[in-house]
């Protein structure tokens, strides 16, 4: 698979001033590549809308070129000693480990490496040791994949490799006999052995990582014990230490907190019972850090006005684009309103491979300028949370600390739709845009200093803002935004499907988060069971309503509904006095029924009241809009039967989006669209449209508040 010719990614996603970002290039051009920042207005590069819009941001970096070098980076997850293992043996080495194959691949897969020694499932599906001299001991069955084994290689001084390989089964079902192999050698002894020691990957130009479960590895040297780890402990932590021996690092982020060979259904939460959960999960996909060199840096000048920033490289013909945001400095704005950019929702996605993507989209892609590179054409810089690692489980890890190519002013997701096509940073720009169209300011605060600083990150603004889909949040995110309504802040809501997952960060790297798709909800694959809570914070994962926290609590409003991208009119419902301020110069009762964004602005993904999940917030349903198409579907916690649902009500009743406005006790107020295609609707007939009137009503309704 080939490389980019161009790529970069900055190491973080957003900054304050005074803050550096250190921006990281692969570029395998002859010449040096240049560098240029530009502040970005609009993202969509449909020739019928807005367009790419950016501008000139010279004045705080000056345009420069860096000499081009082609960075490599390498997938694959294992763990590793911190120092060398180093032994003298007289007379035998024993090695032994448990480990559940995943998948059989076209290479080899290495279990454990130590100098000369290596554990290795081969290409046939046989376990084979291999030690000095090229001597190596087969298995002479092959293993089962998803299936536990214990293998035990021992070495004697009389010559004698042994190679145990022990199925391990559950006392419900019964035991399965060993596997015995036995090789006649040449003498090893005595032998030296000083070296790291590698567990799922070996060393060499090719480290032909292991896919799937190991637990408790450990070596013994003249009958005495040498090293020995617990996976099952420290179970937050990227090391382990070990019990005896060398403390190990994990490399690329293994998954940890999964069910090991005692796991026995007992119990469900790692934190309980520890020795069921003593495994790691490795892939040969994992990747989360590529850890390139940084070519060049940027320091947040003071008179930076927020916004949202891209740094352009370009050369000999190529290019790339790597946004960021800038936020004020902590506990000062500039602007009354806020947007919360959903960071943690762009990466979650990041690099998403969409089973649909058909290389036709190019020709679209090309006609309209929009971005070139593909998550599809380049699965090898990791795939995001929707797409599955190469044995089919489900990626659970994200980070933005590589390239995301969907991450890119001008990407298309639907490169077959018949509008714009665009989702989450792309789609967002629409709102943006529109916010400069209509002369409103605006700082800009995202999910990490959201989540990093919590009500302090957003204390003092009179509105928050979101975009078009602010999916996944941890609970620091959700606490400040529930703190800041509820201390008379006001509250919009622009998208569909929002505050739908729970998300950890990693304790240790805050730039990896984790998602669990626990047994239910919309979701791009299912979590095994015994693996919903997270590795990283030990909480239960999945849906924020399984975990006593629906959007409903915090917007009035949640997921019901998903169809494919298209869109809808919404019809206003609501034509009490005290509400027309909403509607002020908006003509006709159908609004929306048009736009960027599925040609509608209620559209592929939908959100509704639902009483039982509101604890009684007074709700005004100002504008609905209902499936009459029969486009969508209810959407997995929804659903009881194949005739019945949760809310007891007609499928078509419950199909809807609801746009609502509300009040809490203390003054606060939010507004809530329940459409992720509202903001596309914005940009329509150059920004004037009864959508875009609407929006402007509310927002200078919630400035003045």
């Amino acid at each position: 698979m080939k490389d980019a010719f161009l790529a970069g990614y900055s190491d973080k996603l957003s900054a304050r001033p005074g803050d550096t970002i250190k921006f990281c290039v692969s570029s395998q051009a002859s010449s040096s590549f240049k560098a240029n920042l530009s502040r970005s207005i609009s993202a969509d590069p449909n020739p019928d809308g807005p367009g790419i819009v950016e501008e000139d941001a010279s004045n705080y970096f000056k345009p420069a070129s860096f000499c081009s070098r082609h960075q490599i980076f390498s997938p694959g997850s294992f763990a590793q000693s911190d120092l060398n293992l180093k032994a003298e043996a007289k007379s035998e080495i024993s090695i032994k480990l448990c480990f559940m194959p995943s998948i059989v691949t076209a290479n080899d897969q290495t279990l454990l490496a130590w100098g000369d020694f290596s554990i290795i499932l081969d290409n046939r599906g046989y376990i084979k040791a291999k030690l000095a001299n090229n001597i190596s001991i087969s298995s002479s069955e092959k293993i089962k994949c998803h299936q536990w084994y214990l293998v035990e290689i021992n070495y004697t001084e009389h010559g004698i490799a042994t190679l145990d390989l022990t199925p391990k089964i559950s006392s419900i079902t019964g035991t399965k006999t060993a596997l015995k192999e036995i090789a006649v050698v040449s003498r090893l002894f005595p032998f030296l052995v000083d070296a790291p020691i590698r567990i799922a990957a070996g060393f060499g130009k090719k480290i032909l990582c292991f896919n799937g479960k190991i637990e408790a590895p450990e070596i013994s040297v003249d009958k005495f014990l040498l090293a020995q780890w617990d996976f099952s402990a420290h179970m937050k932590s990227l090391s382990v230490k070990a019990k005896i021996g060398p403390n190990l690092f994990l490399k690329n982020t293994p998954t940890r907190g999964v069910t090991g060979h005692k796991w026995d259904g007992t119990e469900f939460c790692w934190r309980h019972k520890p020795e069921h959960y003593a495994a790691i999960y490795f892939h040969e996909d994992d990747i989360y850090d590529f850890e390139w060199e940084a070519d060049f840096e940027l320091v947040i000048p003071k008179d930076m006005p927020s916004g949202i920033y891209v740094m352009r490289i370009e050369a000999e013909g190529h290019y790339d684009a790597m946004p960021f945001f800038v936020c004020p400095p902590l506990g000062t704005h500039k602007s009354d309103l806020c947007i919360l950019v959903s960071t943690f929702t762009y990466t979650i996605y990041g690099n998403h491979a969409r089973p649909d993507f058909n290389s036709s989209w190019l020709e679209r892609i090309q006609d309209w300028g929009a971005y070139p590179n593909n998550p599809s054409q380049f699965p090898h810089y990791g795939l995001s949370t929707y797409n599955n690692h190469i044995d089919g489980s489900g990626i659970c890890h994200a980070s933005h600390k590589r390239v995301l190519f969907n991450l890119r002013p001008g990407f298309s997701t639907f490169g077959e739709s018949t509008c714009s096509g665009l989702r989450h940073f792309q789609a967002d720009s629409h709102l943006i845009a529109w916010l400069h169209n209509k002369n409103i300011t605006y700082d800009i605060i995202t999910d990490d200093e959201l989540d990093r600083d919590g009500l302090a990150a957003i204390s003092g603004y009179k509105t928050i803002m979101t975009g078009s889909h602010p999916e996944y949040h941890t609970s620091k995110t959700l606490d400040a935004l529930t703190n800041y309504r509820d201390n008379g802040g006001g509250l919009i809501y622009l998208g569909g499907n929002g505050f739908y997952w729970r998300i950890a960060r990693h304790p240790e790297d805050p730039t990896i988060l984790e998602i669990r798709r626990s047994e239910d909800g919309l979701r791009a694959w299912a979590a095994e069971p015994g693996e919903y809570y997270n590795a990283f914070d030990g909480n239960y994962g999945g849906l924020w309503r399984r975990n006593g926290r629906p959007p409903q609590q915090l917007v009035g409003i949640g997921f019901t509904a998903q169809a494919n991208f298209v869109g809808m009119p919404y019809k206003r419902t609501c034509f009490e006095s005290e509400f027309d301020w909403v509607f002020d110069g908006v003509n006709g009762n159908l609004l929306g029924n048009f736009g960027f964004s599925g040609h509608g602005a209620a559209g592929f993904e939908l959100d509704r009241r639902d009483q039982k999940l509101d604890q009684g917030l007074e709700i005004t349903t100002l504008a609905q809009s209902f499936d009459v198409e029969n486009n969508f579907v209810l959407v997995p916690e929804e659903v009881l039967t194949h005739l019945t649902n949760l809310s007891g009500k007609p499928e078509a009743d419950v199909k809807r989006a609801d746009m609502v406005y509300f009040q809490t006790a203390s003054g606060g107020q939010v507004f809530a669209t329940g459409s992720i295609t509202f903001c596309g609707s914005l940009p329509w007939n150059n920004f004037n449209n009864n959508i875009s009137k609407l929006l402007e009503n509310v927002i200078q309704k919630f400035l003045k508040s």
